[in-house]
């Protein structure tokens, strides 16, 4: 007896990719208005990623069947693989004004949505879905999410606990539960150590060591805090082969590059005023960009990666790296004003983006300060300053995301001590390369007197005094990064010097600092 023929749907949902193509462009052979065809095939194309012929033929779907919310939501999905951020979130909106009701299609809708920014637009199609499905983990963990973005964290604590509920060993609710900054209770660390105790997964196993080392940290147990972020930093940079030679020479070639005369030509006209907040992540960032952005003419758009790829794209470089020594070279004779075109074309796309003003914080922006203020006359750059101890335990102690390539060197304490050498020695280059470009501001001075040193910003921005600005607080706009809930209370200073109740366990760190002349606060 012959066995009947998985459907194309049922190809696709096994993870078949290669069957699945071949069945669909059999079925498109046959019938080339087959729209749940040509769906099946743009899927698959995009699984395969083959991005550009996935966007192409969910086009064609979507033009043939126009109105249809599974279809619009992949197009948004896909065009958002292909960084067409733009295109990308049309689709979306055109995704929700067709009236969408399956959960799928709702959360695939929303996480496009999260992805550009648009939390707004995000949450409530995570709360349709998870009303809808209530017992799927994954729908229930973007809401979770999401929610914790937008500061109310006693809603998402429910959903996290529901997640825990059916699947103790959730290392991602685990740790965004650690992230809500809740009072932590040794009953919450048994927990974790018994569902890590259980877990194979080594990517669940460094998700459970945080949140672990998270909770403990927050009842002061210093000792089996730095044991968990010991053993969970070790196991992902086992899994990462990172080198600090690429990064050392990444800095290297932007010195040389920018050492002499500029590499583009000043050629910019550009009026528009981006404010860069740069420096080290967990040094700041957020909050001076929250303090900034909580002026009435500034809004934020987070932590954009425009610029690295701006200047990937004019490099027009064949590495798969965003930045690396000859995709840096490859910039000299170009022109500036192209430069920020680019940017801006890319920037523009993201809900944050929109005003005249607006604020882009992604941290590693510091790399490309130079390419900045060439694209940009009128730029402002913030930079942030913090204790070379503190920024090594802020970025020791926190799991970025998983598949990030900007911060592989976060996971060995000697590595972050080495980059945060880097950094420090590259902003004093760029310093006197740009003298007066360039505000620092130093993290201790701005919790100790925060309006003078606000002040100081926003006068360096031209911007008008606003006290909104230190009622940054209650600005009540998503914040998707891991200072979301630090930054809707009053600034303090309780996080300057966090890193001495470590201090037994940094010596080697100390004695790096010290040898190479850098105070460690």
């Amino acid at each position: 007896m012959q066995t009947a023929m998985p459907s194309l749907r049922a190809l696709l949902a096994s993870g078949d990719t290669a069957r699945a193509l071949a069945a669909a462009g059999e079925a498109l052979a046959c019938n080339p208005a087959d729209a749940d065809a040509g769906f099946v095939a743009a899927v698959a194309l995009a699984e395969a990623g083959r991005i550009n012929d996935a966007a192409k033929a969910i086009g064609a779907v979507v033009r043939a069947v126009p109105g249809n919310p599974e279809y619009l939501a992949q197009q948004a999905r896909i065009l958002l693989t292909a960084r067409r951020e733009a295109d990308a979130l049309a689709a979306a909106r055109a995704a929700v004004a067709s009236k969408p009701s399956d959960p799928l299609v709702l959360d695939t809708i929303g996480c496009v949505f999260a992805r550009l920014g648009a939390h707004e637009e995000a949450l409530p199609l995570f709360e349709r879905t998870v009303r809808a499905r209530p017992d799927v983990v994954d729908y229930r963990f973007n809401l979770a999410s999401t929610l914790g973005f937008f500061g109310r964290v006693d809603d998402a604590a429910v959903h996290y606990q529901a997640i825990l509920e059916r699947d103790p060993a959730h290392g991602r609710a685990h740790l965004g539960l650690a992230g809500l900054r809740r009072k932590a209770r040794p009953e919450g660390v048994a927990r974790i150590e018994a569902a890590l105790a259980a877990a194979d997964d080594p990517l669940e196993q460094v998700r459970l060591h945080y949140a672990a080392a998270a909770a403990l940290e927050d009842l002061k147990d210093h000792d089996r805090t730095f044991a968990h972020l010991a053993q969970g930093n070790a196991i992902h940079r086992a899994r990462l082969r990172y080198d600090l030679a690429d990064d050392t020479a990444v800095f290297e070639a932007v010195r040389q590059t920018f050492a002499g005369e500029l590499p583009l030509r000043p050629d910019s006209t550009i009026k528009d005023a981006p404010l860069f907040v740069v420096g080290l992540p967990r040094t700041g960032t957020t909050l001076v960009d929250r303090i900034v952005s909580s002026h009435h003419a500034i809004t934020s758009a987070g932590e954009l990666q425009a610029m690295p790829l701006a200047v990937k794209q004019l490099a027009q470089t064949p590495s798969r790296l965003v930045l690396d020594p000859d995709t840096i070279m490859a910039t000299r004779g170009a022109s500036a004003q192209a430069l920020g075109e680019l940017y801006l074309a890319r920037a523009r796309q993201n809900a944050g983006a929109q005003s005249p003003r607006f604020t882009d914080k992604f941290p590693l922006n510091f790399l490309y300060i130079g390419w900045i203020l060439q694209a940009f006359p009128n730029a402002s750059v913030l930079c942030l300053r913090r204790g070379a101890m503190d920024s090594v335990w802020s970025n020791y102690k926190h799991l970025f995301a998983i598949g990030s390539p900007y911060y592989r060197w976060s996971y060995d304490l000697m590595d972050t001590a080495r980059y945060v050498l880097h950094f420090q020695r590259l902003m004093a280059f760029w310093r006197q390369r740009f003298p007066g470009r360039i505000h620092e501001v130093t993290y201790e001075w701005l919790v100790a007197d925060q309006e003078a040193n606000t002040r100081k910003m926003l006068a360096y921005c031209g911007l008008d005094w606003d006290p909104a600005s230190l009622d940054f607080q209650n600005n009540t706009a998503a914040v998707a990064t891991p200072s979301a809930q630090q930054v809707r209370e009053p600034i303090n200073s309780r996080a300057v010097g966090r890193w001495r109740a470590y201090e037994h366990h940094l010596g080697e760190v100390m004695d790096f600092f010290t040898a190479s002349g850098i105070p460690l606060d």
